[in-house]
């Protein structure tokens, strides 16, 4: 194989990457922002679940 087959393979399958692989930026952004409603979500959940607790403990000590 001569260098310059392989250099021309090369940059034919760079292409092909570059085409393969394009994100489009709303997608990423509409993924973002359920990433940050699913967080926000959990951080919620897990808050209500401390205030219980402590609030069941606090309960069990006035008893």
């Amino acid at each position: 194989m001569s260098a310059e087959y392989k250099f021309e393979n090369h940059l034919q399958n760079k292409e092909e990457t570059r085409t393969q692989s394009k994100v489009r930026l709303t997608d990423l952004l509409s993924r973002i922002n359920e990433e940050k409603k699913i967080e926000r979500n959990r951080n919620l959940a897990l808050s209500v679940a401390a205030v219980s607790a402590v609030t069941v403990f606090g309960i069990i000590l006035t008893l």
